[in-house]
C-alpha cells in the first residue's frame, strides 16, 4: 500500500501544484486522471524521490519515502513522460548496461532478466535494433522494460499511451494490465480511456487538488439514469449551455451531439445514455479547472 499524506508543493515564486493530496493507493493498477497542468506530473516525480514537498508525507509499507528515498528506489520502477535513451545503442545493449547500473553484475544473471523482460514487452525479435529506429509504441515498451529491472514493487508510469496509435495502445494496456496483477502501478494520464481499460482503483486531480476517488463503478452511481443525449445544430449550441447542464459536446454526421446531466429527461428530443468515466470527469473537472493555474506540470 502506497499511503499519501497531505502532501502540498509550493514553488519559490508561490505557485501551488500540489494542494493537500491524500490517497491510499492498493496493489493492482491505480489511475491517476486529470487534464494537462493539473499537477500530475508534479506528483509522480515527488512518489519516485526526484523531488521533495513542501509538506507532507509519502510511505510504502513501512517505507517513508520522504526519509528514506535510497530505500524506496531499490524497489520503484519508474517510467517519466519524457526518458532519454542512448539512439545508437540496441535495445538489448542499453537495457544490459542499465541492468548493470541497478546492481545486476553477474553477466549470466543479468543476461536471463534482460532476455525475460525483452520477451516480456514483445521486443525480443527487435532486441538488436538501435532505438533510433524504434517506432513511439516500442520506444514506450522499452520503456516499462528498464522500469521493471530488479522486480520493482511500485511501478510508476507517466502519461504512457500519450501519441500512441490503436494497435500500439491495445498492447500497451495488456502489459500494463498484466503487470498490475502483483504489484501497485500508478498509471498517471489525461486518456479517460486508460483508466477506463486498466484501472480498479482511480482519482481525478484538477487544479493541484484530488476531487474525486474511488472505484470507476463507484464515481460512475451518482450518473446513472442522469446522461440524456441529443443531436442538434452548431448554432444552438450556446442555447442548450444556458438552458441545461452540457457535460460535453462532439460532432457526429455534420451535427453535435450533446450530453447533459439531469435528474429527468431535460426536454424533447433527448434521450437517456448510459454513463461513463467521460461525464464524471468532464463534470468533476469543469468548477476545478476554471481556477487552475496554466501551464503548472
Amino acid at each position: 500500500m502506497l499511503t499519501i499524506r497531505n502532501l502540498t508543493h509550493t514553488y519559490a515564486d508561490g505557485v501551488c501544484v500540489l494542494s493537500n493530496i491524500n490517497l491510499d493507493i492498493p496493489r493492482g493498477m491505480f489511475g491517476l486522471l486529470g487534464p494537462n497542468g493539473a499537477g500530475k506530473s508534479t506528483l509522480m516525480r515527488t512518489i519516485a524521490t526526484l523531488q521533495q514537498p513542501s509538506a507532507g508525507s509519502i510511505c510504502f509499507g513501512t517505507t517513508d519515502a520522504l526519509k528514506e528515498p535510497e530505500k524506496l528506489r531499490r524497489v520503484l520502477g519508474y517510467l517519466p513522460q519524457e526518458f532519454g535513451v542512448y539512439p545508437r545503442g540496441s535495445a538489448y545493449e542499453i537495457l544490459d548496461h542499465i541492468a548493470v547500473m541497478k546492481g545486476f553484475i553477474n553477466a549470466g544473471e543479468r543476461r536471463d532478466i534482460v532476455e525475460a523482460l525483452l520477451h516480456q514487452t514483445n521486443l525480443y525479435a527487435d532486441r538488436k535494433k538501435r532505438l533510433a529506429t524504434f517506432s513511439g509504441g516500442m520506444r514506450q515498451r522499452f520503456g516499462i522494460a528498464q522500469a521493471l529491472i530488479g522486480d520493482p514493487q511500485l511501478v510508476i508510469v507517466d502519461e504512457p499511451t500519450a501519441g500512441l496509435d490503436p494497435e500500439e495502445r491495445n498492447r500497451f494496456y495488456n502489459l500494463l494490465a498484466t503487470i498490475g496483477e502483483e504489484v501497485v502501478v500508478i498509471l498517471s494520464t489525461h486518456i479517460v480511456e486508460d483508466v477506463a481499460v486498466l484501472c480498479s482503483n482511480m482519482a481525478i486531480i484538477a487544479g493541484a487538488k484530488v476531487i474525486l476517488q474511488g472505484t470507476p463503478a463507484d464515481l460512475l452511481a451518482p450518473y446513472d439514469g442522469r446522461i440524456w443525449i441529443r443531436m442538434i445544430p452548431q448554432a444552438e449550441l450556446e442555447h442548450y449551455r444556458a438552458t441545461v447542464d452540457v457535460v460535453s459536446t462532439h460532432f457526429k454526421a455534420g451535427k453535435m451531439l450533446i450530453r447533459v446531466l439531469a435528474a429527468t429527461c431535460p426536454g424533447q428530443g433527448f434521450e437517456q445514455a448510459t454513463a461513463t468515466l467521460e461525464d464524471v470527469y468532464f463534470t468533476s473537472t469543469r468548477n476545478a479547472t476554471k481556477s487552475a493555474l496554466p501551464n503548472v506540470t
